[in-house]
């Protein structure tokens, strides 16, 4: 099958290589789909660790100022974690908010 490319026909050594290149792509879906659910599951646990850091600061009865003034930090970033906007906190965050509220985050491995 020739495609076309821009304004012309692919030649046939291009549509063979294209098709090399497909096959390729095909074979690798699979392991490629599973470690995008991997890295998602990661995502979810990162999730669920903010939610608990909310969850914990209210049943605490602390308002986002409290928690401010206990890690320094602005209740900007505070409120950016707790709604997840742009949620990619470091660790030393993580920990900060932990500390201010109790708490202790824990990081762990595990195999593939």
């Amino acid at each position: 099958m020739k495609r076309l490319v821009r304004d012309r026909l692919l030649t046939a050594e291009e549509a063979a290589t294209y098709n090399v290149i497909r096959q390729q792509v095909a074979g690798e879906a699979s392991e490629l789909v599973s470690r995008h659910h991997d890295r998602a599951a990661t995502f979810e646990q990162l999730h669920h660790v903010l939610q608990q850091l909310k969850a914990t600061r209210e049943s605490q009865g602390l308002s986002l100022v409290d928690v401010t003034i206990r890690t320094g930090m602005e209740p900007s970033i505070l409120f950016d974690l707790e709604t997840e906007q742009g949620a990619s906190p470091t660790m030393e965050t993580l920990a900060r908010y932990a500390e201010a509220l109790g708490k202790r985050l824990q990081i762990s491995l595990s195999d593939t």
